[in-house]
């Protein structure tokens, strides 16, 4: 611990001096990125991920709390619409969002496009509910109970094995690879409800099981034509695929280290929580516009008879998708339209929020900005 903080010598040095040297020297290290330089910066109550930065016990509640919020809104929402619902109308056009997924996963007997059974969407809104009480309880356990930062266990212990600094590659590829396994756990539960309970597919107006293809050269040419995808068997198998592609490098990346030195070729000095929290952005942005586009013109996975009409691309102040439907009443908008422009405007903070991140990993001060418009003013032109 001395020869890490203080000097090339080995030394000894008692416990409550390395505790203290831990909680000074791993903040310090951690926020220079951040701050550009400044020890003693403060942050306002909104400032959320302040309070987890250098705390990963702290993190992990954050993540749990915010999974609750998600579940709670799921839960709820679902039951709302369920509320309002009306088999009469169409379901594309009375404003529903999950009811919609929940029937194109083949819950509610859905016939046609309409639910017959609304006790299986109930159960589903209250599980999610329950569930959300769940993970926040676990959000207020570890925030409140246990340590704020997993490093202060001892060092055999298991949860200190989900300890991390933002600069460490070894020990973020861990927690990555576990990442990729629940990833690839959640694409087989997709795939094998599709083969035993079956999903909704437009064709038919009911739900039949599928089995997935699992070609690969179908796979590989899906690649750029995705959104044309239009047998349900080839988006099992792209599904299937990928759960075995996440796997394997959820496995790699746990039972791996970092090959050879961690050189600036491999991206050294540009790992910190500004430069992770970018790339996390990134992929956000990524993962919405796919849905955004996929959504707004494919009838496979999102049947018209669930969503609406397909819609078109139109630019006024800023790209948006509209309806194409002429039987809509005023002010309503299909549930493709509400679900395809909320994932694009999303993306596309999202990708504002990852290039303003990465560019503060990497050091930029965003401050020097205002400087050089507030020097260009106070500059005096003068002619020779």
């Amino acid at each position: 611990m001395c020869k890490k903080y203080i000097c090339n010598k080995e030394c000894k040095i008692d416990e409550k001096t390395k505790e203290e040297l831990n909680k000074f020297v791993k903040p310090l290290k951690i926020f220079f990125v951040q701050t550009y330089g400044n020890p003693k910066v403060t942050y306002d109550w909104y400032a959320g991920n302040s309070g987890v930065t250098n705390r990963s016990g702290k993190f992990i509640a954050a993540h749990a709390a915010h999974a609750g919020l998600m579940m709670f809104w799921a839960g709820a929402f679902t039951l709302f619409e369920l509320a309002r619902y009306d088999s009469s109308l169409p379901m594309g056009n009375q404003h529903l969002i999950c009811l919609p997924h929940l029937a194109g996963l083949g819950i509610g007997g859905v016939t046609n496009g309409v639910i017959t059974e609304p006790y299986g969407c109930t159960i589903i809104g209250v599980l999610h509910l329950i569930f959300s009480a769940v993970l926040g309880a676990g959000g207020l356990l570890h925030s409140l109970r246990y340590e704020g930062d997993l490093g202060n266990y001892p060092e055999k212990s298991r949860a200190r094995k989900f300890d991390f600094e933002w600069d460490d590659p070894d020990r973020l590829t861990f927690i990555l690879g576990h990442h990729l396994i629940f990833l690839g756990l959640g694409n087989i539960q997709f795939v094998e409800w599709a083969r035993i309970h079956g999903i909704y597919d437009t064709t038919q107006g009911a739900t039949r099981t599928v089995n997935y293809n699992l070609d690969l050269g179908m796979i590989w040419n899906h690649q750029a034509d995705f959104l044309s995808i239009n047998s349900l068997e080839d988006v099992m198998g792209g599904h299937a695929f990928l759960a075995f592609f996440l796997l394997i490098g959820g496995i790699f990346h746990i039972v791996t280290k970092n090959f050879g030195e961690y050189t600036e070729f491999k991206g050294k000095g540009l790992l910190s929580a500004e430069s992770v929290l970018s790339y996390s952005l990134a992929g956000a942005a990524y993962m919405a516009f796919v849905a955004a586009f996929w959504c707004s013109s494919n009838t496979t996975i999102y049947p018209i008879d669930l969503y609406g009409e397909v819609l078109k691309l139109q630019f006024e102040f800023a790209p948006y998708f509209s309806d194409t439907a002429t039987n809509l009443p005023d002010n309503i908008h299909t549930a493709r339209a509400w679900l395809s422009n909320a994932h694009f405007f999303i993306g596309f903070f999202f990708l504002q929020g990852h290039l303003w991140h990465a560019l503060r990993g990497m050091g930029f001060n965003f401050k020097r900005i205002g400087q050089a418009f507030e020097n260009m003013e106070e500059a005096n032109i003068t002619s020779s």
